[in-house]
């Protein structure tokens, strides 16, 4: 098993602050193992809610 079988990446962006501070901050994907045909794959969880429908 791959390390994820997705093609998304985290989103990176900037903290402000009230008072306009700026610190660095990284959003992680919402990572869930899942069963496709028999095998496990790591995959975010809107695109296992789309493979399951």
């Amino acid at each position: 098993m791959a390390k994820n079988d997705t093609t998304k990446k985290p989103l990176f962006g900037n903290k402000r602050s009230h008072a306009l501070n700026i610190t660095k901050k990284k959003q992680k994907l919402n990572i869930k193992k899942t069963t496709v045909n028999g095998k496990k794959i790591k995959t975010t969880v809107r695109e296992a809610k789309k493979g399951s429908k």
